[in-house]
């Protein structure tokens, strides 16, 4: 999942050398970090926060069956 979420993030930003994605482990949750220059946070989050969203609900997909919440946060680096 941590690869499928940088490729995604990757692929929408400028400075796609500047992506880090950092994932956490829990029982009942998958917590997702994404580190990312502050002049590519807008086009990660989409117009009314379409494009995360959309991020999102692909990760809840495919997060084991469903038996985990995948909670991603967007974090600026500059």
């Amino acid at each position: 999942m941590k690869y499928f979420v940088e490729f995604v993030v990757s692929a929408l930003v400028q400075h796609a050398g500047e992506v880090e994605v950092k994932m956490t482990e829990r029982p009942d949750s998958i917590d997702c970090l994404v580190h990312l220059n502050s002049l590519d946070m807008g086009r990660v989050i989409g117009k009314r926060g379409r494009t995360i969203s959309a991020i999102r609900n692909l990760c809840n997909a495919a997060a084991a069956n469903g038996s985990k919440q995948v909670r991603i946060e967007l974090v600026e680096t500059n």
